[in-house]
C-alpha cells in the first residue's frame, strides 16, 4: 500500500475492567485515512502516530473493511516504490491482485501470507480481483534495521495452519506462538497471529518477555489484560511479561491480530513509501522514483500509471523514535 497521510495524535490510556490484575495497556486509538491516489479507498490507521512509532520493528498498521466494493470500488493502488522495509498483507475476506517488480505475479487471499521485501528498492501494484465481493484486512509494514535495509528484493508466500488454544484458534504467520512457527524469513525477532476468539472465552497466552506487544481488534468486544478495546483499536503492552490474556465477553466470534517484537532500538526516518536512515536517504529515493531508476524496477502486467511521489515538505525529515520505555 501507499503511505499519504500525515499523522495525527491518537492514545488512550487504558483503563482496566475492575479489579482485573495485569499490565497496563496503552490504547492506540485509529484515524482515517485515504489510500492509494486517486480512486482511494479509506483504511484505519494505527501505527505510526506520535504516540508510537513502533512495536518491535512493526512499523505501519492499516485496517480496512469490511468493504462492499460494488458502492467502494475495492482497492486499485497503481505500481509505487518502496525502500527500507518488509510489506506484510494479511486478508479476512475478499482477494488482492499482486505484481511487482521481481516479477512475482500473486494473490492475497484471507488466511494466507504475502511478505514482500523492499530493502535497496522495490515498486508494486495492489488491485482487489473481479471475484472479490467484500474487502477486509490489515496491510502492515515492518522496518528494516540499519545493516539490512539495503537487502535484495524478495517476496514469500505461507499458508499457516489454524491451532486451537483453549477457546481461541491462532494462525501464526510470523515468528512463534502456542507451539506454532513460520518458516518466513525476517530481519529481527517477531512476532505476527490472527487470534479468534469463541463467544464469551478467555485465552491466556504464553509469550516472551524481551518482546513488546500489540493487539489490534477486527471484530468483538475484546479485554486485553482486562482492558476493554473497540474494534479498530489497538492496544501496546511493553516488555517484561510472560502471559499475555485475551477474553471476548460478547456472544459472537471476535477476531484479533497480534503483532510482536524486541523493541527496535534504532531511529527512522519514514515518508511516504521509504523507509531510510537520513533525510538525504529519503530524497535519493524519491529522485530515483521520479526519474524511473533501475533501483526499483518495474511492474508488468499493470495497465496504467504507476504513482508519483508526492513533493517534499519544506523542512529536513527528523528522525523518529518511540517515547522513551517507563
Amino acid at each position: 500500500m501507499s503511505n499519504v497521510e500525515a499523522e495525527r495524535a491518537g492514545l488512550r490510556r487504558g483503563a482496566p475492567s475492575g479489579d482485573s490484575p495485569g499490565p497496563e495497556v496503552e490504547v492506540l486509538s485509529p484515524r482515517a485515512v485515504p489510500l492509494g491516489g486517486p480512486r482511494a479507498m479509506t483504511v484505519r490507521r494505527t501505527l505510526p502516530q506520535r504516540a508510537r512509532t513502533l512495536i518491535g520493528a512493526w512499523c505501519f498498521a492499516d485496517h480496512y473493511g469490511p468493504d462492499d466494493v460494488a458502492e467502494t470500488g475495492g482497492m486499485v493502488v497503481a505500481p509505487h516504490p518502496h525502500t527500507g522495509l518488509q510489506t506484510v498483507s494479511w486478508l479476512f475476506s475478499g482477494e488482492i491482485e499482486h505484481r511487482d517488480s521481481l516479477g512475482s505475479h500473486a494473490f492475497v487471499r484471507p488466511g494466507e501470507l504475502n511478505l514482500m521485501t523492499g530493502g535497496h528498492g522495490i515498486s508494486h501494484s495492489e488491485v482487489s480481483t473481479a471475484r472479490t465481493t467484500v474487502l477486509h484486512g490489515v496491510q502492515l509494514w515492518v522496518a528494516l534495521p540499519g545493516e539490512h535495509r539495503d537487502a535484495a528484493r524478495d517476496f514469500q508466500h505461507y499458508v499457516p495452519a489454524p491451532v486451537p488454544v483453549g477457546g481461541a484458534e491462532i494462525r501464526v504467520f510470523l515468528g512463534s506462538l502456542a507451539g506454532a512457527a513460520s518458516p518466513v524469513r525476517t530481519f529481527t525477532p517477531l512476532l505476527g497471529a490472527e487470534i479468534t476468539l469463541a463467544p464469551h472465552s478467555t485465552t491466556t497466552l504464553a509469550v516472551g518477555p524481551a518482546f513488546e506487544h500489540g493487539l489490534l481488534v477486527d471484530q468483538g468486544e475484546v479485554r486485553l489484560a482486562g482492558r476493554p478495546l473497540r474494534p479498530a483499536e489497538l492496544g501496546y503492552v511493553t516488555t517484561g511479561h510472560t502471559t499475555l490474556t485475551l477474553e471476548n465477553a460478547s456472544d459472537d466470534t471476535a477476531r484479533t491480530v497480534l503483532l510482536g517484537g524486541v523493541p527496535f532500538e534504532e531511529e527512522i526516518v519514514m515518508w511516504w513509501n521509504f523507509i531510510g536512515g537520513s533525510h538525504e536517504d529519503i530524497v535519493r529515493a524519491r529522485e530515483e522514483w521520479q526519474a524511473a531508476s533501475d533501483r526499483f524496477g518495474t511492474v508488468d502486467g499493470y495497465e496504467g500509471e504507476r504513482l508519483p511521489a508526492p513533493a517534499l515538505p519544506n523542512a529536513t525529515l527528523a528522525p523518529r523514535a518511540n517515547p522513551p520505555r517507563r
